[in-house]
């Protein structure tokens, strides 16, 4: 089988790359879905419309979670099994999995056109940012199916060794998004909710070509007659609960955050983390996307038990992610004023606030990849727990520590700083974890 070769081949830095690259760029290139939606919105509606950008994302990544859990733990558990030569049963777990997802998206979708009016009514938010949230996420739910999909699909091209498939899907959804940002804002004057569509509509494009792909039988993973397997949904929703946690809490950080600049900032505020937020999520998008690259090699090589090519594709993986770290730190740090204009002008009172911020959160970036690659390893070694215990503490426990106390005595710039410090907190925690079971796995 094809895929036999090619997880067959050396462990080398060449054969990793042309594993990851793809999904790197995938990865980068999916993140400036939302980063396009907040460049129109920002220059061609203005800055309320791009902080209610930022108050609609806890309900989207909630919406989210629970297929983010799926798709990620769902993987790994399937790789495994073709790793073990049990293959026909990985197939039947993909298709029940898939079913699962499609589920979870109506439902999710459902619950999310009740709540949203009551979630942005309890919030102090002047009418127009108000109405500008219910417009944009009442859009967005519409593609709900799509999007969890779209997920889904994105995972399995990779360990289907249809990366670049994969890719080609995420460039042609992004340049379709960018193109229906400009004709549903500028040209048809639909507001934020054709922002919302076309994102939606970008998303879609990989949902379509998967059913397509996966539906050929010729394709290492393919629909068959699904099986329900309980203890295959429960292992893949324990093994895929640290990425659900990542998406809860990101959500909930994310609302402390806005919270939090209302009351020192106001709305301004909200705009400014807006921003800073699409430059550390750009910069992330590169540790996940190599770390989503090579998780299959991981489970197939544990499921195979070659230890020592997963050695030394864990050694070979954080000499990459250190490089990755310090480019993003210099590129961060040198180009915060031509990025930060990209979304607002000096003269707008965000500017100077986005840059500021910018600068003090870059330091993150030295620990995120490390982080990011931590949780997804022990995710593709199937050991959900501490890959949650990772994800967990650094989303939540250690952000909520930093949130709380460091505003208190630095103002705006403890928010600011509360970032990079968690991050500092979540990688002693990583490196902790990562010797305490290095003899366990072998590598």
């Amino acid at each position: 089988m094809e895929n036999q070769n090619v997880y067959a081949k050396p462990v080398t830095l060449k054969n990793i790359l042309k594993f990851a690259i793809p999904t790197i760029a995938m990865t980068v290139f999916m993140s400036f879905y939302t980063m396009v939606d907040g460049l129109f919105v920002s220059n061609l509606i203005g800055t309320e419309a791009l902080s209610a950008i930022n108050l609609t994302a806890p309900i989207i990544q909630l919406v989210t979670a629970i297929s983010t859990m799926l798709a990620t733990g769902g993987s790994a558990i399937i790789m495994k099994k073709m790793g073990e030569q049990k293959e026909a049963e990985a197939k039947e777990d993909f298709t029940f999995l898939i079913l699962v997802n499609v589920f979870v998206g109506i439902v999710m979708c459902a619950l999310g056109y009740l709540a949203m009016d009551t979630v942005f009514a309890r919030i102090n938010l002047s009418a127009n940012v108000e109405g500008y949230c219910v417009q944009y996420l009442r859009y967005y739910l519409f593609f709900t199916v799509p999007i969890l999909l779209m997920n889904n699909f994105t995972l399995y091209m990779i360990a289907s060794e249809k990366a670049t498939l994969s890719l080609i899907c995420s460039v042609a959804g992004g340049i379709l998004n960018m193109v229906l940002d400009y004709v549903f804002i500028a040209c048809f004057h639909m507001g934020i909710g054709g922002a919302a569509i076309a994102t939606g509509v970008g998303y879609s494009v990989t949902a379509v070509v998967g059913l397509f792909v996966f539906s050929q039988k010729k394709s290492l993973l393919h629909f068959k007659k699904p099986v329900f397997r309980l203890k295959v949904l429960v292992n893949a929703a324990t093994n895929g609960c640290s990425e659900m946690a990542t998406a809860l809490v990101t959500g909930i950080v994310t609302m402390m955050f806005n919270w939090t600049m209302l009351h020192y900032v106001g709305e301004d505020g909200v705009a400014a983390v807006t921003i800073i937020m699409y430059v550390l999520m750009f910069a992330s998008s590169l540790y996940t996307g190599y770390s989503y690259g090579v998780a299959p090699m991981i489970s197939f090589y544990n499921g195979e038990q070659t230890y020592s090519k997963l050695r030394k594709l864990i050694a070979i993986s954080l000499n990459v992610i250190a490089v990755i770290s310090i480019v993003t730190v210099v590129a961060s740090s040198s180009l915060t004023k031509p990025l930060v204009s990209v979304f607002a002008r000096p003269d707008n009172p965000v500017y100077d606030l986005a840059v500021t911020g910018n600068r003090i959160c870059t330091a993150a970036l030295l620990f995120i990849g490390f982080n990011i690659f931590a949780s997804g390893m022990f995710t593709a070694l199937s050991n959900g727990i501490v890959s949650a215990v990772l994800a967990f503490s650094r989303s939540f426990v250690f952000m909520l520590i930093t949130m709380l106390v460091l505003p208190l005595f630095l103002g705006v710039t403890g928010i600011w700083l509360a970032t990079p410090i968690a991050e500092l907190m979540a990688l002693i925690l990583s490196v902790f974890m990562f010797l305490k079971y290095r003899k366990r796995y072998g590598y």
